[in-house]
């Protein structure tokens, strides 16, 4: 069925419009080759639905029919919000525990950044400040490269493969603008940057009370129920950040509505998000609510950051306005102290033993740097 046949289905009930995305996704799937899919999950609602729905059409297959592999691709950013991790660790573990016995040819991964991009070792590390609208650092190094490094692998070895996101024309303006803007009449439209890659939009025609409709009338195919979700989303008032895996993509971080993602955003000016689930009485919550608007407030201090930027120079901007340089070495020190701090009072990880030891390393050059360069 091409996207056309689909569209058709925009003035269709419910019941119509799933009919149809099944039939369409049987049809993909049984098409004859051995591409494989690769879901990508945030463990919100849209590709929640998606991933029921693809395993729904496989458990609707005889076992031999069963030949594509579907990788289920998660991205864990290491800051994600603890309420959202908890979610996600959940259901996926769920979802590996269920591959087996019920014969899907399923691989459940879940992605991270390199350990030398993570968001504390470029913070506290290299001292960048948080992120901001005039620089948003963060996206490309945490949600974009690991993922897409992952679908190149796929690439490599397969050739080929096909990425199915949960993406719907109504969820936004901007969301109905970038699906317009690839389509091309077809099912399979080329991804914008990875060669080799096609997408495919499967549940774009549904509205979000045809989401949620769906989801409160049935239960996951891994089991228990999407009780935990309903409940987060009505606690944070918002809505998820999406897997991303282009940089046109990347302004769905840090928008201006209520998205519960990484709990370290400064991009946007209040985490509305954070705020209603401290509201709701998550109360490991709020001391990452206040440390995060204590990062987003230091950043524009000048006591806090040092004139010279890594490289050495100096940045001015307009009239002669030296703009900032990275956070001084005793403002790294005094960020990682209050990190470790909270830490231990929400007994909730929060950074890594292998961070702390890049950390480190990078302090250790920056200071050699310095001294070398005082000598000379």
């Amino acid at each position: 069925m091409s996207s056309s046949s689909l569209n058709q289905a925009q003035s269709y009930g419910t019941v119509e419009k799933l009919s149809a995305i099944a039939l369409d996704l049987r049809d993909e799937y049984r098409q004859p080759h051995q591409t494989p899919w690769i879901i990508g999950f945030s463990g919100g609602k849209d590709s929640t639905l998606l991933l029921q729905l693809v395993l729904e059409m496989l458990l609707n297959l005889s076992p031999r029919e069963r030949k594509r592999t579907i990788h289920v691709v998660a991205n864990d950013t290491l800051v994600e919000s603890p309420v959202l991790a908890r979610h996600l660790d959940n259901v996926l573990e769920k979802l590996s525990a269920a591959v087996g016995p019920l014969r899907l040819p399923m691989v459940v991964a879940k992605t991270t950044p390199k350990i030398d991009q993570t968001f504390w070792v470029n913070l506290i590390g290299r001292g960048y400040p948080s992120p901001s609208k005039m620089f948003r650092w963060c996206t490309d190094r945490m949600k974009i490269q690991p993922t897409t490094q992952y679908i190149r692998d796929q690439v490599s070895a397969s050739g080929e493969t096909i990425l199915l996101l949960g993406v719907r024309r109504t969820e936004s303006t901007q969301r109905r603008r970038s699906v317009e803007r690839h389509e091309n009449g077809m099912r399979l439209n080329p991804h914008t940057s990875l060669q080799g890659c096609m997408v495919y939009k499967p549940i774009v025609e549904l509205d979000t009370d045809e989401v949620w409709q769906t989801l409160l009338q049935s239960q996951p195919p891994w089991g228990g129920t999407h009780r935990d979700l309903v409940t987060i989303y009505r606690n944070a008032g918002g809505a998820e950040c999406p897997l991303v895996t282009d940089k046109s993509d990347a302004p769905s971080c840090g928008s201006t509505s209520s998205r519960f993602g990484c709990w370290t955003c400064t991009v946007v000016e209040k985490d509305r998000s954070a705020a209603a689930f401290v509201e709701a009485g998550y109360d490991d919550v709020e001391p990452l609510l206040e440390f995060r608007d204590w990062l987003k407030e230091i950043r524009e201090r000048g006591d806090m950051r040092m004139a010279v930027r890594r490289n050495g120079t100096l940045n001015f901007v307009g009239e002669g306005r030296l703009i900032p340089g990275p956070f001084t070495l005793e403002a790294r020190q005094e960020i990682l102290s209050r990190l470790i701090g909270i830490q231990e009072e929400v007994d909730f990880p929060l950074i890594r033993q292998e961070e702390i030891r890049e950390i480190k390393r990078i302090w250790a050059d920056d200071f050699k740097a310095v001294t070398e360069s005082t000598d000379a």
